[in-house]
């Protein structure tokens, strides 16, 4: 095992919700106040929305943690090489390093055909703290689930080559994060989405050395070398999996060092030696001022997607009225501006969407366009003029120009 002075923090999920702001600060105060703190973007880097996500990452250390977040864009290996450059040394100087939420195979791909890999595994060895969520957690072991493929496209169980950043504390492991996941309603999504059946399959894939590491959602693993335990923090439970057996630990729970390296402590561990599961704790902590702006950005890509426009343009209505009903505590928080940009993504994003319709496009994008200029002249009236000249410019940029005429607006197609 190599020696090595950095931190290794796996979380199930809810990197940027309320429930995980303590366990950022208390990691950030071991490098003092002029830490280095980096985002990585690549596992999401195909979507459509991966600005907006490290708009959000960036605005939640600033105005929840108290710490600024450099984002580090590596959307694709194909990315311009001043830019892939740029993000290299961003890593080699950061003190702690944030990756989350994406694909855990579009990240391994990309990831594979750059530096990344390399200097992650520098950064922990000399010292860094990597924070890997989510899809990111996925990535870090021995293997890695192949989330999509499985849940979504339905190919059978299977595993690829992870990173493996875990062998240099001497762990062999797969993790797995939303342990105890319950979106399925009517069926078994546990385990990473992949229900207990196929938990079953996947783990008779894996060689008799590598065990199966468990997060719960808004949960998370602290692994410090420097300490003979690592420690849980959050809302849920950690889970080892291992050769039949299975032990469980709940929130600041301490598991020695010793046993994540498959010592004699595992070997004299009986099976489901764990207490039983006390009952469901409260939902994490909701943030009722920013956490309805993700949601319903998040809804209004999935209804673009469908091609439900009615419904998104209903929606960003309502994104439009949350702005302003809540604009005072966004102002506070200096998250006014991040809000106005959803607001903007969100008007591209349709506008584009409805361009690209093999249809008349005027008379396509004429709902949206006259439902944004009626929404501009009521800001206008109540002179918020900056406001108003925003939405002029979203329109702008997605090709509709705007005249105003002392009888009214006109508008049409660049």
């Amino acid at each position: 095992m190599q020696n090595i002075s950095g931190i290794i923090a796996l979380m199930g999920s809810g990197e940027l919700t309320a429930t995980m702001v303590e366990v950022h600060k208390a990691l950030l105060n071991r490098y003092g106040t002029a830490a280095q703190a980096v985002f990585i973007d690549t596992p999401a880097g195909f979507q459509l929305n991966a600005d907006h996500l490290s708009r959000r990452a960036a605005d939640y250390f600033r105005t929840r943690v108290g710490r600024s977040l450099t984002i580090a864009s590596l959307k694709s290996s194909e990315t311009a090489a001043l830019e892939i450059e740029r993000s290299y040394q961003l890593v080699r100087q950061a003190d702690y390093i944030l990756v989350g939420p994406g694909s855990p195979t579009y990240a391994l791909g990309q990831w594979r055909q750059t530096k990344i890999p390399q200097l992650l595994s520098e950064r922990i060895q000399t010292g860094g703290c990597l924070v890997a969520a989510s899809a990111a957690a996925l990535t870090v072991g021995r293997f890695t689930l192949p989330v999509y493929e499985i849940y979504k496209v339905g190919q059978p169980p299977f595993w690829v080559e992870g990173l493996n950043l875990l062998q240099a504390f001497g762990f062999d492991w797969v993790v797995m994060p939303h342990w105890n996941n319950a979106e399925g309603g009517n069926h078994d999504t546990r385990f990473c989405f992949m229900g207990e059946p196929r938990l079953h399959a996947l783990e008779a894939m894996l060689p008799e050395t590598t065990g199966i590491l468990g997060l719960d959602e808004h949960t998370a693993l602290i692994i410090d070398p420097a300490k003979p335990d690592a420690i849980v923090r959050g809302m849920g439970r950690v889970t080892l999996r291992r050769r039949g057996r299975e032990l469980s630990f709940g929130k600041e729970d301490r598991l020695p060092l010793a046993l994540l390296r498959g010592g004699s402590e595992w070997g004299g561990a009986p099976a489901q030696s764990h207490p039983a599961r006390p009952p469901a704790e409260a939902a994490p902590p909701k943030d009722p001022v920013w956490d309805p702006l993700s949601m319903m950005s998040e809804k209004i890509q999935t209804l673009i997607d469908l091609d439900r426009i009615e419904e998104a343009m209903g929606l960003l209505l309502e994104v439009e009225h949350h702005i302003w009903a809540l604009h005072e505590q966004l102002q506070e928080r200096s998250a006014l501006g991040a809000a106005r940009e959803i607001l903007r993504d969100m008007l591209i994003l349709i506008g584009r969407h409805l361009a690209r319709r093999p249809t008349d496009r005027k008379a396509c994008l004429a709902p949206l366009v006259e439902s944004v200029l009626a929404l501009r002249a009521r800001l206008r009236d109540e002179k918020q003029w900056a406001a108003a000249d925003s939405l002029r410019g979203c329109l702008h940029e997605a090709g509709v120009m705007v005249r105003d005429t002392p009888a009214g607006h006109h508008w049409d197609i660049k």
